[in-house]
């Protein structure tokens, strides 16, 4: 069976979507920035300011080519997993991708309230945001399900995974 990957910017509900389609479909779970997290030993503010963007991207990389090939798994990446094309390409190989998005002002809203996102720190957080959407929108056109979650509910979110699965073939029975 195959793994069904989120991906999108930060923001977007990819760690509680995918938390929730897993339990809903009864399968095993994985956050990619909290394997990072266990295997560093560390948190990701943490590993940026001790070791830089650079290594963690590195470590992200090989924990994604780990993961990936995982099956029946629901994968949650980081935003910026996209930045190498290696992880997506990994990614697809055993993955049904789905891309989630939303505004800027809702990724503002909701990543104002976090302060675990060190590539956003600085004085003009929307500006920061709106300059990083923008550099990455392009490294998001590879999905085979785009879900924009402004305004959905993440069980919402779940509903139309589960209905793009159940009639692309990949889901059987009730669930």
């Amino acid at each position: 069976m195959r793994n069904i990957v989120l991906i999108g910017f930060m923001g977007t509900g990819k760690t509680t979507t995918g938390k929730m389609l897993a339990n809903r479909l009864q399968r095993p779970f994985v956050d990619v920035d909290r394997k990072i997290e266990q295997q560093m030993g560390l948190e990701i503010p943490q590993i940026f300011s001790n070791h830089g963007e650079d290594f963690f991207r590195d470590v992200e990389a090989q924990i994604i080519a780990k993961i990936a090939r995982y099956t029946n798994t629901v994968i949650a990446t980081g935003g910026g997993a996209v930045l190498d094309p290696v992880n997506l390409r990994n990614l697809r190989m055993n993955g049904i991708v789905v891309l989630l998005t939303a505004s800027l002002a809702v990724i503002y809203e909701r990543t104002e309230r976090r302060r675990t996102r060190p590539l956003l720190e600085g004085e003009d957080k929307f500006k920061i945001i709106a300059d990083l959407l923008a550099q990455r929108q392009s490294l998001y056109n590879e999905y085979d399900l785009k879900i924009d979650t402004s305004s959905l509910p993440p069980a919402e979110v779940v509903e139309q995974i589960i209905i793009f699965l159940r009639q692309g073939g990949y889901l059987r029975g009730r669930s």
